[in-house]
């Protein structure tokens, strides 16, 4: 059985939180280009997994796996809704810089 370290988990949401607050300006230090499309992409792929995971662990706990815990499957569902609601919350300010810039006058 796998244990559930909180210090291990707190540190992900940490990580979590630091990449949420970064600031995406580019300056001219440090211009690298990023492809927007991959970084999207693989920031869903990301959300993706920590659900399919999730999931996996929630049906191996349902039938009857000695090795997967009640506090594993719900510490994984949980990791698996805060990413989702991260994720739609990016959406949510892309589409509104998106209208933004739709609505700017010409």
């Amino acid at each position: 059985m796998e244990r559930v370290d909180a210090s291990d988990l707190l540190a992900q949401l940490k990580s979590m939180a630091d990449m949420a607050k970064t600031d995406f300006k580019a300056t001219e230090q440090s211009a690298t280009k990023t492809d927007f499309g991959a970084l999207l992409k693989g920031a869903i792929d990301h959300v993706n997994d920590i659900q399919a995971k999730a999931d996996k662990l929630e049906t191996s706990f349902e039938t009857g796996d000695p090795n997967v815990s009640l506090v594993e499957v719900m510490v994984a569902l949980q990791k698996a809704n805060v990413s989702f609601q991260a994720m739609t919350e990016v959406r949510n300010k892309l589409v509104s810089a998106y209208q933004d810039v739709m609505n700017m006058p010409m």
